[in-house]
């Protein structure tokens, strides 16, 4: 049988419960869906812990070509969909480990993975699966938020603090993180000056506008250059126009067009991995977050694609 089945093969509404119905395991997998519906570490609101599946769920109106990269993501790259990591939804420290070790797995089997969260807390997991495999990596993380407070209420592992713990951890290489797309009001300006410090390139949503999504990629090529590369995308980074089911809104964001129009852009990294996190389909009764955050997925898998296969015709 042919993965991933089409909507006009199989009815929208017959659901396998995967994204695009995909199969749990097959030979020579090289790309893998999976879910992390961990939002314990969320400040505001939650219910990312349903975002797993309600992006599945949205992923059944979707189709298996990329019209624009020109490839059927999910067919070339024997795409599986692993279920959820069993979280414990009270304790993020065995959570974060549970979340490393099904990362670590698929990353040390050459399989690029894709996580769907879940609050933001989880990525410091994926880039410790991450720096596992390839050492300190590259960043390019799209959110309204820079993620580097260090505290709340005296806490330091919140959906607030990845970023800063996974320097203090050795995970990323500081110059080669690019945080894209900040914007919103601040406690006081070291919110920023925080990221800065660390080494950090962050360019608000302002700078975006006035510079051009071009220039910073042109930018963000230079720097990173072939550097392993971990993409983090907080649907809060769209306007909540087109993204309204998340948990700490901000107005002013790109929609969803222009976010589109930048993720295809990103041909040219050596991604080893990615994840969509904050995503909150109870504060989103029209399901347009979660059919977004789907479409994201699909072009995660794309981008994917194209470096494997560039990879496979250099072999």
């Amino acid at each position: 049988m042919k993965y991933p089945l089409s909507p006009d093969v199989k009815p929208e509404f017959c659901t396998t419960g995967t994204y695009m119905r995909l199969p749990s395991a097959r030979d020579n997998a090289k790309l893998a869906i999976v879910g992390m519906p961990f939002d314990t570490a969320a400040s505001f609101r939650v219910g990312a812990r349903f975002a797993p599946q309600s992006i599945r769920q949205s992923s059944m109106t979707l189709f298996p070509y990329h019209p624009i990269h020109k490839v059927y993501p999910f067919d070339e790259t024997n795409a599986i969909d692993i279920g959820d990591v069993s979280v414990i939804p009270h304790n993020i420290h065995r959570s974060y480990k549970l979340i490393e070790d099904a990362m670590f797995d698929l990353m040390n089997k050459n399989i690029v993975p894709i996580a769907l969260g879940g609050d933001h807390s989880i990525t410091l997991a994926n880039l410790r699966a991450a720096s596992k495999i390839h050492g300190p990596v590259a960043m390019i993380h799209f959110d309204s938020h820079t993620d580097t407070w260090d505290t709340y209420y005296d806490e330091k592992y919140w959906h607030g603090s990845p970023f800063i713990r996974a320097h203090e951890e050795g995970l990323l290489i500081p110059n080669k993180v690019f945080q894209l797309g900040i914007r919103g009001t601040l406690n006081h300006p070291g919110d920023i000056d925080a990221s800065h410090e660390l080494g950090y390139n962050v360019v608000t949503t302002p700078d975006m506008y006035e510079r051009g999504f071009e220039d910073i990629l042109n930018e963000m090529k230079e720097v990173i250059g072939d550097t392993p590369v971990f993409l983090t995308f907080d649907i809060d980074f769209v306007d909540p126009s087109c993204a309204p089911g998340t948990g700490t809104l901000e107005v002013g964001g790109y929609n969803s067009m222009e976010t589109l129009k930048m993720i295809r852009s990103l041909t040219d990294f050596n991604f080893v991995g990615f994840d969509i996190v904050e995503v909150l389909p109870s504060y989103d009764p029209t399901q347009i977050t979660s059919l977004l955050a789907a479409t994201l997925v699909h072009e995660f898998a794309s981008l994917a694609t194209l470096q494997i296969k560039k990879h496979d015709q250099k072999r």
